[in-house]
């Protein structure tokens, strides 16, 4: 029996529907075994509200037989909640009218007509006192307002009235320089600032309106005189208000301030780890992306406001200063502070400007008269080296490849210890979370393969994405609550959520599919135009369409096709019906749940790219087809035995084939795998899947394509059909549909088990070979295939009896690490390994494969420690709500404790931000029942307009109701086939 094996936990009383019960909720025994690993009982308080009865028994030896028998009853009724109602209370308590014994004499009509007069008197006077205003009472009286005004303005924290009625600033002033003076105190977790604006009035106004969030401002000067402040907290805007209206010129605006370092991630925010002695170190950091630079100091906090800055940071001898530019000179002050002064910056917007205060040690290189350094807490000195390499020659690449130098005379690459992006890309100062810039020396090619991405990504902030990439951002664009890649936003929280894969690998994706249809590489040459054209200024995408029109030699307008693809919401799905010669081309919006979508006439310009079973597999093969219509006709040679449209996946669309089209690429695939490259395989895989949920295609129709993979050796392939049929596990296990998973798992092992059986558990160089081995083993080990958890164990002992020495791949260290976790001791000893790693990789491993127990007391303890920080990094909590939200045993304790958690969960991450999307979709994406669909609508409606109207919620809703409708059309076709 492998310890992997899934233990199911007791499974709660009242699990998700809490309205259903009123029994009193058991006492939480903690004190019925001693866990082996480090523990404390106080520890552990946290009791969900929807499934506190479980907490009681620790195991399934601790059932009482009433237990026993609603479990197995659960199980057998393939039911992930009981409708316990029958065992309800009664409550119901009688109620008797009591009716008066005796009478009232009638009163005289006399008497009846003088009480009504006093009644109505009374009631007069009443309503005159109740509806006047109190001050019409007073010696002074009411002062008279102005109605309109209160009506259109809002009130400030003095009770004024504040002078902007929007969102967004007014564009009559404009800075130009900026001065900032910080003084960080490390040891209070406060700093000091003063910030000395020059704007620029563009046009006559009476007031100066900005940025400000969360700071106690002591004193404000304009051209040397002290001016009053209004501030308007909802908007995070402060106002100056003049007498008279300013004349266009030049102005030098102070401000003076003290706040605290933000708890958050955002802002000027604190950061703290324990160094290799145990000792707590703490730092100061920046991310002001993308609007949090107001956190830090009072700025128009908005793109198109652009400045320089000069920076000055105050800090103690211990530490180090690091910001944009290049430090100019360091002066030393009065108790051991000193202060250091950096380079006017160039013109940027006031995202990017940052700054860290830390205990960090360097290296550096010279490269193209660039200095690039890579910044790290000392206990990890031996990990940046690799990073410096990379830097280096991707920068040289860059100059090289957009024929524009790094404008800068240097780069630095910082590593934070607490850092919740993954990379931030600041002028000059590129900030990393460390397991994205860091790698150890047991680090493999593939951990070597994130490095050099981010970085890429980051030094040219171009997306250049991979095929499941993409896959994942067609999912999410075949949603309703989608929206286009260029929209127009107003709040903060959607600001925030632009930052999805909508806007990143659906707006690289179809830069990839303009990139596919241009020739002769007018790509590149219209980038490099537009780059040079457009320096350092505000651009909007119709510029990048034009300079790429003006380049190209195709009869293409660039803007009209491309403007089709972001100013829509959604992409197409491409239907070929052949009929002979010809082929019926016809495109509509693809979405996954077609029912409740509203009437959508959109037409996309797409460059279709097809081939045919001629020449399929050479790039030279691809013809090109612009469909720009809702249908058209393809004409075809005679001998034209198949069509593969979309070639290599290079465009952001999927294609449907009717019966015959289908079955001869499925007759061919069976015939020879290579008749198709490998991306137009994934690609075969992923359409057809996509299509199966939305109702085109029959679940049998998938299971007839998935043939052909067991004679599959090739990663994308592979890699996407365990994906998509793991989706599927984990929807019917969730359901307890016990017969059906299991069956699923066979249906696994059957197509894929002698590729899992043929893995080698040894070192492994080739970055594809180690990303299609990690998917197979770890599938197989998840769901007890073969002999994977007894090797995987294997592994474990031999690298912990060797004190860690005797090396385990590091794209197989998760998988170990899962199957080591199931057991308290294996589980105490991975605990102890993430405690005292300095690696990493090793370390975020280390936490997924804890986080993947099923013991239902360590699953609490680790949702609670990687909230509150306290042992485990807070900004590591998406991931854990992710990887415990991948197994039964904690799913809905994981919903649970958002739910309660969630005015903390928000404290800590912004309403919006990608954790925050992290979060709701990692805990609901799973539910497939209309119970649990009701409670996360109820839930997030109760939270307001900053819950419910949150697109990730509405996204949230839709996968639920896409999950209870593929279960409902596919749960009988599953009971035949599988």
């Amino acid at each position: 029996h492998s310890t992997f094996q899934k233990k199911r936990a007791p499974l709660p009383r009242n699990m998700i529907e809490n309205s259903m019960f009123e029994e009193e909720p058991d006492v939480v025994d903690l004190a019925k075994e001693s866990p082996s690993y480090p523990i404390d009982s106080d520890d552990v308080v946290y009791e969900p509200r929807s499934s506190r009865l479980l907490v009681r028994g620790l195991g399934e030896n601790d059932l009482d037989e009433d237990e026993e028998d609603y479990e197995s009853s659960a199980r057998l009724l393939g039911m992930s909640f009981m409708n316990r109602s029958s065992n309800q209370r009664s409550i119901a308590s009688s109620y008797t009218r009591q009716q008066h014994s005796g009478s009232c004499s009638k009163p005289s009509t006399k008497t009846t007509v003088v009480g009504v007069l006093i009644l109505v008197l009374v009631a007069s006077m009443f309503m005159v006192i109740y509806f006047l205003p109190g001050c019409t009472f007073t010696r002074k009286g009411c002062q008279k307002t102005n109605s309109t005004m209160d009506s259109i303005y809002p009130t400030s924290t003095s009770g004024e009235l504040f002078p902007w009625t929007e969102l967004r600033l007014p564009p009559s002033v404009h800075p130009v320089h900026y001065n900032i003076s910080l003084h960080p105190n490390l040891a209070l977790m406060t700093f000091q600032g003063c910030v000395s604006i020059l704007v620029q009035v563009l046009h006559e106004t009476k007031n100066i309106v900005l940025h400000s969030s969360d700071m106690n401002i002591s004193k404000v000067t304009f051209d040397g005189k002290e001016v009053h402040v209004l501030e308007y907290k909802p908007w995070q805007q402060i106002a100056i208000k003049f007498p008279e209206d300013l004349k266009k010129g030049q102005y030098v605006l102070n401000i003076n301030y003290t706040a605290k370092l933000s708890n958050s991630y955002d802002g000027f925010y604190n950061s703290s780890y324990v160094d290799t002695n145990g000792t707590k170190r703490v730092l100061a950091a920046t991310q002001f992306e993308p609007l949090a630079a107001r956190k830090a100091f009072p700025c128009f906090d908005e793109p198109a406001f652009k400045s320089t800055f000069t920076i000055k940071m105050t800090r103690e001898h211990k530490y180090i200063s690091l910001s944009n530019m290049p430090k100019v000179k360091t002066t030393d002050l009065k108790n051991g502070l000193q202060e250091d002064e950096f380079e006017k910056s160039v013109k940027m917007s006031t995202y990017l400007v940052a700054f860290i205060v830390a205990e960090f040690i360097g290296v550096s290189n010279n490269v193209s008269k660039t200095m690039v350094s890579v910044y790290a807490i000392p206990d990890k000195k031996d990990q940046v080296q690799y990073a410096l390499d990379t830097a280096c020659k991707l920068l040289e690449f860059y100059n090289t490849f957009f024929e524009n130098d790094y404008p800068l005379s240097k780069l630095d690459l910082v590593a934070i210890p607490d850092f919740l992006a993954g990379a931030m890309e600041n002028w000059g100062l590129i900030t990393f979370r460390e397991t994205t810039l860091l790698v150890g020396s047991n680090s493999s090619s593939i951990d070597k393969q994130l490095v050099t991405s981010v970085i890429a990504h980051e030094l040219a902030h171009q997306d250049i994405e991979f095929l499941n990439v993409r896959f994942k951002a067609l999912t999410k664009d075949a949603l309703n609550s989608s929206h286009p890649v260029s929209t127009v936003v107003s709040t903060p929280e959607q600001v925030e959520e632009m930052f999805d894969s909508v806007s990143y690998e659906k707006g690289a994706s179809i830069l990839l599919m303009l990139n596919a249809t241009l020739t002769d590489g007018e790509f590149r040459k219209g980038v490099i135009e537009y780059l040079q054209k457009y320096n350092l200024s505000n651009t909007e995408s119709e510029d990048l369409w034009n300079s790429l029109s003006q380049v190209s030699k195709q009869n293409l307008s660039v803007s009209e096709m491309m403007n089709t693809w972001t100013v829509h919401k959604g992409f197409p799905l491409v239907t070929v019906k052949r009929n002979g010669t010809q082929a019926t081309l016809t495109q509509e919006h693809f979405l996954l749940n077609a029912e409740n979508s509203t009437d959508d006439s959109s037409l996309w310009h797409i460059p279709l790219t097809y081939v045919n079973d001629s020449c399929s597999f050479l790039s030279s093969c691809k013809q090109v087809f612009h469909l720009k219509d809702k249908t058209a006709t393809l004409n075809l040679p005679d001998q034209v035995k198949w069509l593969k449209f979309n070639f290599r996946s290079d465009g952001f669309y999927i294609v449907h084939y009717d019966e015959e089209g289908w079955k001869n690429l499925i007759d061919a695939l069976k015939g020879d795998v290579n008749v198709l490259s490998c991306k137009d395989r994934a690609a075969l895989i992923n359409n057809i899947f996509a299509l199966s949920s939305s109702g085109k295609v029959s679940f049998r129709q998938v299971l007839n394509l998935m043939d052909y993979i067991r004679n599959e050796t090739e990663t994308a392939p592979l890699t996407e059909a365990l994906f998509q049929l793991g989706e599927i596990y984990r929807l019917l296990d969730k359901r307890s549909e016990l017969n059906l998973a299991s069956r699923m798992t066979s249906y696994i092992d059957d197509h894929f088990g002698s590729l899992m059986a043929n893995q080698s558990w040894d070192l492994e160089s080739s970055v594809s070979k180690m990303t299609l081995r990690s998917a197979l083993l770890e599938m197989a080990c998840s769901l007890n295939i073969r002999n994977c958890s007894t090797q995987a164990n294997h592994l474990f002992d031999q690298w912990f009896s060797s004190n860690k020495t005797s090396q385990i791949p590091s794209d197989l260290m998760r998988t170990v690490f899962k199957v080591a976790a199931q057991t308290d001791e294996g589980w105490g000893k991975l605990l102890d390994t993430y405690k005292h790693s300095i690696n990493d990789q090793e370390k975020r491993k280390t936490l997924e494969a804890l986080a993947s127990t099923q013991d239902i007391l360590k699953i609490i303890w680790i949702l609670q420690k990687s909230l509150d920080g306290s042992e485990i990094q807070t900004q590591e909590f998406p991931l854990v709500i992710n990887a415990i939200c991948k197994n039964f045993a904690g799913y809905l304790y994981a919903w649970d404790f958002v739910k309660e958690n969630w005015d903390k969960i928000t404290q800590k991450f912004p309403v919006g931000s990608f954790a925050i999307q992290s979060i709701i979709m990692s805990a609901t994406s799973q539910f497939s029942t209309k119970t649990h669909l009701t409670e996360t609508q109820n839930f997030f409606t109760s939270l307001g307009t900053k819950g419910s109207q949150m697109r990730i919620v509405q996204e949230a809703i839709e996968t639920i109701k896409l999950n209870m409708r593929w279960m409902e059309k596919n749960l009988n076709t599953l009971q035949r086939w599988l």
